[in-house]
């Protein structure tokens, strides 16, 4: 009996996995050029740039951009910054404790400030001097910005330290209360250093986290005087009717942000490589 003839093989073999993952990002940058092209093709680059790159009005921002608006940025920042590091390393080693009263009041405290917005917080800090007559927050404004991103930034700093401080080895902890140092004193000199060496990339992110929330002083009404970047941009957007000092304001975000983000992802790596 005769051999039946053998099936024809396909006309089109199948695509190799690598195959079709280039002619998918092939897809994709078509389609991205294309977007481009429209872009370029109809958007009125003219009117955009009268509105939102007017010369004539950028040059209105100086010097007060640099020498009030982005100085009382970094004070703002700095303020908040030490405020949210000292009280979230409290808070980390109150949530570490073994007492439970401890534990309890550090975890009410992360959990209910970082469930709440940041410019809730903000608007809340103005009622204080109402809702406790004569009290005052010192230092004023610089003292009531500070308050705010202190407290909330102190809920995330907390997390940070926490995890910092779980990671350092326990054979760290026990090697120094063999040599005879109280429970204290072994937290104090040989724990906390290295746990903040370990958390410095976070803690770097969590300082531009800060800078870019110190723009809620645009909701306490504040007087030129005390203006950070955000308000800055926005009362003269408003007085001249135009949104180029919003891009300024914002460009000089990006200056002080760029660098630190970068900062924080080669401290990362480092940090990586080490271990």
């Amino acid at each position: 009996m005769a051999d039946q003839p053998k099936t024809a093989e396909p006309a089109r073999a199948r695509l190799s996995p690598r195959k079709k993952q280039q002619y998918s990002r092939g897809a994709q940058y078509i389609v991205l050029v294309a977007a481009l092209v429209a872009v370029v093709l109809y958007a009125d680059w003219g009117n955009l740039a009268q509105n939102f790159a007017k010369p004539e009005v950028a040059s209105e921002a100086l010097p007060e951009l640099f020498t009030i608006a982005l100085r009382n940025t970094v004070i703002y920042t700095l303020s908040g910054f030490v405020f949210s590091f000292v009280v979230g390393l409290v808070l980390a080693l109150m949530r570490l404790s073994p007492v439970r009263p401890y534990r309890w009041i550090a975890i009410i405290y992360i959990e209910i400030f970082r469930g709440l917005p940041a410019l809730l917080i903000f608007i809340m800090i103005t009622f204080l001097p109402i809702a406790l007559p004569g009290f005052e927050v010192p230092f004023g404004t610089y003292g009531q910005v500070a308050l705010g991103l202190g407290v909330i930034g102190a809920a995330y700093q907390a997390e940070v330290f926490r995890a910092g401080l779980q990671a350092v080895p326990k054979g760290q902890t026990e090697a120094a209360r063999s040599l005879g140092m109280s429970a204290t004193r072994t937290q104090v000199t040989v724990v906390i250093p290295q746990a903040i060496r370990m958390v410095i990339p976070p803690t770097t992110n969590q300082f531009v986290a800060l800078l870019k929330d110190s723009s809620l002083v645009l909701f306490l009404g504040v007087s030129s005087e005390y203006v950070e970047l955000a308000k800055f941009g926005n009362d003269l957007a408003s007085q001249y009717a135009n949104a180029t000092p919003i891009m300024v304001a914002g460009v000089t975000y990006l200056i002080v942000t760029i660098p630190l983000g970068y900062l924080a992802s080669r401290l990362e790596r480092r940090k990586g490589r080490i271990q």
